[in-house]
C-alpha cells in the first residue's frame, strides 16, 4: 500500500463586504501564481465582486487531482459561506451566484448585516448557524457518482476558515480548509478481483472519524455529537477494478475524513456476479494503514486488491498419508474431486489400502497422528484453547477462493503467543483434564465483532471451506462458505471410529468427534 499526502490550500482573494453583501473570489494556492485580481464596486447595490484567475479555480468541488500532485477546486452553486458581523453574530449567506457562468471561481454571496471593522471571520461549513458556534458535519454515509470526481467534498464535510483583511474598500482572505481527504486508488491482477466492480468503501478507525463538530476560530475540530468510527463511500453504480496499474480514470474514491493521526480498517466492498457456484456474491477486500490527515490535505493510499486463495489439496481422511484426491486433484490431468459446492457426487473416492485412505484402529484409547503433516497440527487440548480462550470473531464478508470459485466467510482466533495460559498438556481451566485421554465436545459463541485494527496481527484467519463427505452423501463437497471443518492431531480416546476436529460457521467454533473418513482441512495453527 503506497501513501502520499497533499496539501490542499485555497487561496481567496478580491473579497469585499459593504453592508449586507459578500462577494468572494477564490484561487487554489498549489496552481495560482502571481495571481492578478480587479475589482468592481457597484454602488448602492450591496453586492460585490471578485475576479481571479479562471485557469486556477478553487472552492468546494474538488477535481483534476492526480496522484502525487495537486488539486483544482471550484464553487457549487448550493454553496453558502458565514460571516460574522459587526456585533459578532455568525450571519449565513444565500447561496451562490456567479457573474459570469463559466467562471466558477467567482462567487458573489448577499449576506445580511453591518460589516465596517478592519477583519471579520469568515466559515465555511455545510451546516447553517443556530446560536453563536459554527458547526461542520463530516458524513459517515457519503456518496460518488463517478471515478475520480470529488464533487461531492463541500456536501461530504470540507470546511474552513479565514480572516478577511480589510484593503482599501474591499476585504481579502485566505481560505485554509480544515477538514482532511482520503483518495483511494486500487488496482488488482487477481482475476475474481478483475471480474468485479467496487460498490462501495467502509473505512473504519477505533476513534471517530466522522460526525458533527465545533469549529473553533483557528479552525479546529471538536466532536459535539453523532461521532462515527466507520465512513461508507457508496460509489454509485460501482467502479471497475481490471486494472493491474495505478488508473485514476478507473477507480480513485474520495472521502472528507477527520484530521488526526487514524488507524484504518479500509473494506473494499465487491459484487461478482461470474465466479460464485451460486450466481452473484457480494464480499470484501481489507487493507489496513494507519497515518496522521492533516487538515486542508489530500492523502493517496493505492492498494493492490488480492483475494487469498486456498488450493483444495490438503482435504484428508484423518492421519492419512496422501491427501483426499491424490493423484487425481481438480487441477491435475486427471481429476476426479468435485469442486462445486453439492454437486453431482464421486464413486472415485479414496479406498482402504491406499495412501488417501486413513489407517484404522483396532482399539480404544489414546492416539496421536503419526504422519509429518497431522503431528504439526494443534493437539485436542491445543484446539480447545483456541475455541475457549482464542476469542473467536466471525468475519461474515472477506472473500477467498478455491478451486476456481470464490466465496465468503470464515472465523478469526487469537495466535497461541496471545492466549494467556496457553497449554499442550491439559484444557482450559481444569489443568486436571487432558482431552487426549478422555472424550469432551467443546463450543463457544463467536463474537461478530472483527478484532481492532491495531490487533490484527494477534490474530489467524480461518476460512470456511468445507468438507469431503462420506456415505450416504456420496463424497460430496459440501458447506464451503458456510462451516469450516479442520482436523487435530489426537483420536478421541473412547471409541475407535472418532477423531477430534474443530468445526466454525457464523454461529460457534466447536471441538468435537467426527468420523476420520470425512475429508477435512490439514493446516497448522498459529
Amino acid at each position: 500500500m503506497f501513501i502520499k499526502t497533499l496539501r490542499l490550500l485555497s487561496s481567496w482573494v478580491g473579497c469585499a463586504l459593504i453592508g449586507a453583501a459578500v462577494t468572494t473570489s477564490c484561487s487554489n494556492d498549489d496552481l495560482l501564481q502571481n495571481a492578478k485580481e480587479s475589482h468592481r464596486v457597484v454602488e448602492g447595490s450591496m453586492t460585490f465582486s471578485g475576479v481571479s484567475q479562471e485557469e486556477a479555480p478553487t472552492r468546494t468541488i474538488i477535481y483534476d487531482h492526480t496522484k502525487g500532485s495537486g488539486a483544482s477546486v471550484i464553487w457549487r452553486n448550493t454553496d453558502k459561506i458565514l460571516v460574522k458581523d459587526n456585533a459578532g453574530q455568525w450571519r449565513q449567506s444565500a447561496t451562490a451566484t456567479f457573474p459570469i457562468a463559466s467562471k466558477k471561481s467567482n462567487a458573489v454571496f448577499t449576506v445580511a448585516g453591518s460589516y465596517t471593522s478592519p477583519t471579520h471571520a469568515v466559515v465555511y461549513t455545510n451546516k447553517g448557524i443556530t446560536g453563536s458556534q459554527p458547526q461542520v458535519e463530516i458524513k459517515k454515509a457519503q456518496t460518488q457518482t463517478a471515478p475520480n470526481n470529488f464533487d461531492h467534498a463541500g456536501e461530504s464535510g470540507d470546511c474552513g476558515v479565514a480572516t478577511a483583511q480589510k484593503v482599501g474598500s474591499d476585504y481579502k482572505f485566505t481560505l485554509e480548509h480544515k477538514a482532511s481527504f482520503i483518495c483511494l486508488i486500487p488496482r488488482s491482477s487477481n482475476t475474481y478481483v478483475q471480474h468485479s466492480k467496487i460498490t462501495k468503501i467502509e473505512i473504519s478507525s477505533e476513534d471517530n472519524i466522522a460526525g458533527v463538530y465545533n469549529i473553533a476560530s483557528d479552525g479546529t475540530l471538536t466532536l459535539a455529537s453523532g461521532g462515527s468510527k466507520t465512513i461508507t463511500l457508496t460509489t454509485g453504480s460501482g467502479f471497475a477494478i481490471d486494472n493491474t496499474t495505478t488508473d485514476m480514470s478507473k477507480n480513485a474514491s474520495y472521502a472528507v475524513i477527520t484530521p488526526g493521526r487514524h488507524s484504518l480498517r479500509i473494506r473494499y466492498w465487491l459484487r461478482n456476479t461470474t465466479d460464485n457456484p451460486k450466481g452473484t456474491i457480494e464480499g470484501t477486500v481489507t487493507k489496513y494503514v494507519t497515518l496522521t490527515f492533516v487538515p486542508g490535505s489530500i492523502h493517496d493510499v493505492t492498494a493492490n486488491l488480492s483475494i487469498n486463495d486456498y488450493g483444495g489439496t490438503n482435504y484428508y481422511m484423518w492421519d492419512a498419508k496422501a491427501n483426499y484426491w491424490s493423484g487425481h486433484e481438480w487441477n491435475s490431468a486427471d481429476p476426479w474431486q468435485p469442486t462445486k459446492f453439492l454437486t453431482t457426487s464421486s464413486t472415485n473416492y479414496p479406498k482402504p489400502g491406499s495412501d488417501s485412505y486413513n489407517r484404522p484402529r483396532t482399539a480404544a484409547g489414546p492416539l496421536e497422528a503419526s504422519t509429518s503433516h497431522f503431528a504439526a497440527l494443534p493437539n485436542a487440548n491445543e484446539m480447545a484453547w483456541y475455541v475457549m480462550k482464542g476469542d473467536p470473531r466471525y468475519d461474515a464478508d472477506e472473500l477467498w477462493s478455491t478451486m476456481g470459485y470464490l466465496y465468503k466467510g470464515g472465523t478469526w482466533f487469537k495466535k497461541r503467543a496471545y492466549i494467556t495460559g496457553f497449554s499442550d498438556s491439559h484444557q482450559p481451566d481444569d489443568a486436571s483434564t487432558d482431552l487426549r485421554n478422555t472424550t469432551k465436545k467443546l463450543l463457544k459463541a463467536v463474537s461478530n465483532t472483527l478484532p481492532a485494527t491495531t490487533e490484527m496481527d494477534q490474530y489467524f484467519y480461518l476460512p470456511l471451506l468445507g468438507y469431503y463427505s462420506t456415505s450416504p452423501n456420496n463424497y460430496k463437497f459440501n458447506a464451503a462458505g458456510v462451516t469450516g471443518y479442520y482436523w487435530s492431531s489426537s483420536a478421541v480416546s473412547s471409541n475407535q471410529t472418532g477423531s477430534y476436529a474443530l468445526t466454525i460457521n457464523k454461529n460457534t467454533a466447536t471441538l468435537q468427534e467426527l468420523a476420520p473418513s470425512s475429508g477435512m482441512i490439514v493446516r497448522p495453527f498459529e
